[in-house]
Formats: structure tokens, sequence, C-alpha cells
């Protein structure tokens, strides 16, 4: 079928079962946008800004595991996705950035808003294109999808000429390969079968779970699998939901601002088993008290992770329900009473104390954790303290329903995400996100967006009129000098929010909190805002019988 090189983009989509793109237009790829004029099987949303479109195609993709798609003009249109890219690069999201460039024959001399964003993204997409060639077109767009998905995932970037987009282009339909895991060879079964011979010989194990476990879809394997051997399971940032909170086995999120409990637990480990995490510095610390008098087994799809950061690892690199089903063949080892007992005391010792007097975030977290469990939920962050709150005090039960930014920690990544992904979930499910008043500043103009589109995310502002992780870091790090962190004169969150069209109210009591909270979850069919005014300044550690509750109780 002989069509224009945009339409035949199109069809290559509707082939990978695309069904939205986010998007901002220019003339270098309005093109694309023509020609989904008359497409009713592909929804266009236009956001307000283009990192907000590689944000929203991230939470696309993190909520359904397909690839997201998001699309912008050439110049600043290319170069505002790089954020987004980067974030999406680092969390190994799939998703395929499809940018429009100047023409062909303008390439090289500085024409109207060209820029070579093919050099500007090779450090943060798994690889990128630009297609000069109208016959390669289709190949490279069906080339593009297969990267991002194949191995570990990530986005893709695809920059086209115009002219390509006006190109004649021959149009074969072709179905999408179906994914054939291959059968492990003898030398990586032998492996397997060293790693549960340490699994079963280790007196205090642990695992760790990272995100790469969902996005291999492993989740039922990994329980099978901890269960078997008894092994209690932490989990980083980014390997939140992978398995239930409210299993047994799990001790909740570890790391730099994770629980005491998990933290001990994999300090004290003479084996840690790591699946789908890649021992980022906010996870390890000091990699010499770390690694100290312990093994590991790392089990990961990408062999450049195995003995990146933590050398010595026994390393199963591939996919990751073959390796644990191999696992699964031996047997389950030593009798660790001993070693559950011991978790357990540091369990109660570290119990967190809900019981204060006033609003405070955890107390928060701890509502909505309370109002929505065994509900059809999904929860995303911006990056700050309030991020490491919900990371502590949300029950999150599945995968694929916590969306933060864990590898660049991008602030202003929440409201976005939070839109994509409910655009992905219709009516299925609904998404609630939490924001500081730092990163809504960033990208709290996609509220028009979502409340255009009438999306019922429920969105959370801690206004504690400062950047509260850059304060804590001044206070912890730099005797109290606090620069460049407080916000002294404050925008009205209500009226920005009411100007939008979105009901808004500002609460700052437990009482207020708790009827603009049950308000907000019975309006199931348009979007809501709730204000959080709580406290700015330090205040002293929870105290519970002898335990130290090492956490920043609030602000104001």
């Amino acid at each position: 079928m002989l069509t224009t090189g945009a339409k035949a983009i199109i069809e290559c989509l509707k082939e990978q079962g695309v069904d939205t793109i986010f998007g901002y237009p220019g003339g270098m790829i309005l093109p694309m946008y023509d020609a989904l004029v008359d497409e009713k099987n592909i929804r266009q949303i236009l956001v307000t800004h283009e990192q907000n479109a590689a944000h929203a195609a991230d939470g696309y993709a993190r909520v359904t595991g397909k690839v997201g798609v998001c699309m912008a003009t050439s110049g600043p249109g290319a170069t505002n996705l790089v954020t987004g890219i980067a974030t999406a690069f680092m969390d190994s999201i799939p998703v395929v950035a499809i940018t429009g460039q100047v023409d062909t024959n303008l390439l090289g001399r500085d024409a109207f808003q060209e820029t070579d964003i093919l050099d500007i993204t090779m450090p943060v997409t798994k690889h990128n294109f630009k297609v000069k060639d109208p016959r390669k077109l289709i190949e490279t767009v069906r080339r593009a999808f297969e990267i991002a998905l194949e191995g570990r995932r990530g986005p893709v970037l695809v920059d086209i000429p115009r002219d390509i987009f006006f190109a004649e282009v021959d149009y074969k339909p072709q179905a999408v390969p179906e994914k054939i895991v291959g059968k492990p060879d003898p030398d990586f079964v032998i492996c397997a079968a060293e790693a549960a011979e340490e699994i079963a010989k280790a007196e205090r194990p642990a695992v760790i779970v990272g995100g790469g476990a969902i996005s291999a879809g492993a989740s039922k394997e990994i329980i099978d699998f901890v269960e078997k051997y008894n092994l209690p399971v932490v989990n980083t940032l980014m390997g939140i939901g992978a398995v239930p909170r409210s299993h047994p086995q799990n001790l909740g999120f570890a790391g730099m601002h994770g629980k005491k409990a998990a933290n001990h637990a994999v300090a004290a480990a003479d084996l840690v088993i790591a699946i789908g995490s890649r021992f980022g510095d906010r996870q390890t610390g000091n990699l010499n008290k770390y690694t100290r008098s312990k093994k590991f087994i790392h089990i990961d799809i990408d062999p450049a992770e195995i003995d990146k950061n933590i050398e010595g690892s026994l390393g199963l690199a591939g996919d990751m329900k073959v390796i644990l089903k191999l696992l699964m063949r031996h047997d389950s080892g030593k009798n660790l009473s001993d070693w559950w007992q011991q978790i357990e005391s540091w369990q109660e010792e570290y119990e967190y104390d809900y019981q204060v007097s006033r609003l405070t975030v955890p107390w928060a977290m701890n509502q909505i954790a309370k109002k929505t469990a065994g509900k059809p939920y999904a929860y995303a962050t911006d990056v700050g303290q309030h991020q490491m709150w919900a990371a502590l005090h949300l029950c999150v039960e599945e995968p694929r329903t916590w969306l933060t930014s864990g590898g660049l920690g991008t602030m202003g990544f929440g409201l976005p995400a939070a839109m994509g992904a409910q655009v992905a979930c219709g009516k299925s499910r609904r998404l609630i996100c939490v924001s500081g008043d730092g990163g809504i500043k960033m990208t709290g103009n996609e509220y028009y967006t979502i409340a255009r589109l009438k999306l019922p995310v429920i969105s959370l502002i801690v206004n504690n009129t400062s950047l509260g992780m850059i304060r804590q870091l001044q206070k912890v790090m730099y005797k109290e000098r606090y620069i460049a962190c407080e916000f002294d004169t404050q925008p009205d969150y209500v009226k920005y929010a009411e100007s939008f069209g979105i009901k808004a109210e500002a609460v700052s009591t437990q009482e207020e909190f708790a009827n603009a909270l049950n308000k907000a979850l019975e309006d199931t069919e348009n979007p809501r805002v709730i204000v959080l005014n709580v406290w700015r300044s330090f205040v002293e550690p929870m105290i519970k019988g002898n335990a130290r509750i090492d956490e920043f109780v609030e602000f104001k």
C-alpha cells in the first residue's frame, strides 16, 4: 500500500498496539498530527508542555507494561522531552519518542529550530534513530518498539525530518512477532544450582526486590520463591508493589530513607539475593560496610548490572521467571526460626506510632492506605520528603500501581505521570498523586489537561512552604544554614486548581483532611485537589517505648 510517511507511521503504531500518544505540536511534527485527524483507533492527548508529554507516556507505560508514546516538534520541542526521556531511562521504562526535524536538505545548516537531538539524547536512550531515507522509515519505527521492550526496557527516540512525513512509502502490514523465551543452557542450570545451594546453606538470608521484578512481570514467581525458602523480603523504592505490602514476609521499603527493620535485616544478612535491583547508592550507602560479612546472588535481565556496584556476586543474568523456576527445583534449606525471631524483634522495636494529634504527612498517608485498602487505586509521587513518606506508609499491594521517579529523582514527575496513567486506566483504576509544593510549581500546569479531559485524579499538595528535602539536608549536613529552600511568598493553591475548573480545598487538621479525602474518594467522576498545610520546622523524632523513630515528623 502506497501512502505518506506520516500515515505509514500511524499504521506501524497500530500494529504495535498503540492507542494513545501524548504530545505538543510544532511545524516539523505537524504532518504527524494531520495524519491523526481522522484516526479513530489512536487518541492524541494534547499536553501543556513537552516534558509532561514524556512523563505522561512514562506513567502510561508503568501502569500498563506497554510502550508509552510521546511526540514533539524539532528544536525546543525535542529538547523539552529530554528530562522525561532521562527519567524513563534511569528507571528502565519503555517509551518511544517521535520528534519532528527540519527537512533533510536543511540538516546541518542551523535552520530555524534545528537541534541535533540524537547527540543530546544518546546518553539517556537505549538507542536513537534519525530517518533520512523514506525506504527505511517503517523498519526503523518497528525496530524502535522492539528495542524499547527487549531485554532491559528503556526509551528510544526516532527523529524524522519533515519531508520524510510527506514522502511516498510502501507500507505492508506486519504482525508483531511473539516473544519466545529460550531454554537455559547447561552452564546456566549449573549456576542456578550453585545459587540454590548457597540459599540452602544461609542462616540469615534476605531478598531485595527492585523495579526489574515489576518490568519482568515476575511477582507471582517471587512470592512463590520467598514462601518456599521462608525468606524475608525487602523492596527498593522502584520495587514497591512487586510483593504485596501486607505479605507477612515483606519487611517493606529499605535503603537510605527506608524502614529500620528492613535495613537491619539486610545489614545482618549473611546472604543477600537481589532480584531486579541494581544496588544503587540510595540502597547500599557505604559499599564497604554494606558488603561486609555477606555473600550476594544477583538476578537481573541486564548482564552489565552484575558486578557493576557489588563485586564478586554470584550472577544470574537472564529471564527472571526462568531463573526463579530453576531455583524452585531445589530443597528449601535450613530452619530460619531464629532469624525470623530477630527480625520480628526489630519490627516491634521500630513500629511507627500514628497516634499524633495534628496533621502530619505520615498520618495522612496512613489514612489514605486505610481508605483505599482492597480497592483499585494506584499512587504517583513527585520527588522529595513526601515521596519517602508515601513509600513508607502507603500499602501498595499490586505491581504497576506505584509510580515514582527513582533513578533520576525528577521533581514534577508525579502529576503528568498520574495523568498518563489515568488515561491508560480509564475507570478501572483511580490515581492518587502526592506532590510537594516545590514539584507542583514545576508541572502543575498539567491540571489544565486533567480538567479538560475530566480525569478523576486525586492530587495532594504537601504545602510546607519549602523544599522539604533540601531543608532537611541543610539541617543535617549544613548546620541549619537555610538558603534557597523556603517559599516566603506562596500562591493560593486552592484558587490555582479552581482556575482550571478543579474542586479543591486546603486542610490544616486531621479532621479537615479526613473529610476532604472522603469527598475526593466519593467523587469518582472528577479530579480533586487537597492542599495539606503542614509544619515546616523540624520537631524531635518520635519515641515509642525505648525506640527512637528516626523520621522527621513534620514541618510548618
